[in-house]
């Protein structure tokens, strides 16, 4: 294989590779706003976790415990 192929591979490579990434980004973009817009989750809230991370400052998300998380310890 001469090296012009392996160029003309690789910058093939380049633009799928750049094509794909810009796919995926727009698709996680496209997730976010919907999931916001319909009210799953509120992005807002998270933004300011770094600034509220103090043991007494308020939970974001309360986590409901159940019976199927219970069982989940490892037993011996």
């Amino acid at each position: 294989m001469s090296v012009e192929t392996m160029r003309e591979l690789q910058a093939y490579g380049f633009y799928i590779m750049l094509i794909a990434m810009v796919v995926i980004l727009y698709s996680y973009w496209f997730h976010l706003k919907k999931s916001e817009k319909t009210g799953r989750r509120d992005y807002e809230k998270y933004s300011n976790l770094a600034l509220n991370d103090d043991l007494q400052d308020e939970i974001l998300e309360s986590v409901s415990t159940s019976s199927k998380d219970t069982n989940r310890s490892v037993k011996k």
